[in-house]
């Protein structure tokens, strides 16, 4: 993977009626972005794993590596990015999102 220079970064609280299902279908949408999407150089999902205890109530989240900040730029309304934001949309109780250049 070369090094990429943005990373997005979306945490989300679910509805309490989120099926596994739904969450496998977002897993399999979201890891399809670096063969659809230019330049996504990796993508990372899942439950928190930091033994912190400092979620902030958050359970899931998504990081998406960019090669750029104009790879990022023309991700977001690129046409299979936005089923993965519809659902997590109509999914999600809270969102927060935050990039962070690498």
């Amino acid at each position: 993977m070369n090094n990429p220079a943005v990373m997005h970064v979306v945490l989300v609280r679910w509805k309490p009626d989120v099926s596994p299902a739904e969450l496998e279908e977002l897993s399999e949408l979201a890891n399809a972005f670096p063969d659809t999407i230019p330049d996504v150089l990796a993508v990372h999902h899942g439950p928190s794993t930091s033994p912190e205890g400092l979620g902030g109530g958050f359970e899931w989240g998504l990081v998406v590596s960019f090669a750029s900040s104009s790879a990022r730029d023309k991700y977001l309304p690129h046409p299979a990015h936005q089923p993965v934001a519809q659902l997590i949309s109509r999914l999600a109780v809270q969102i927060v999102v935050f990039d962070v250049d690498a």
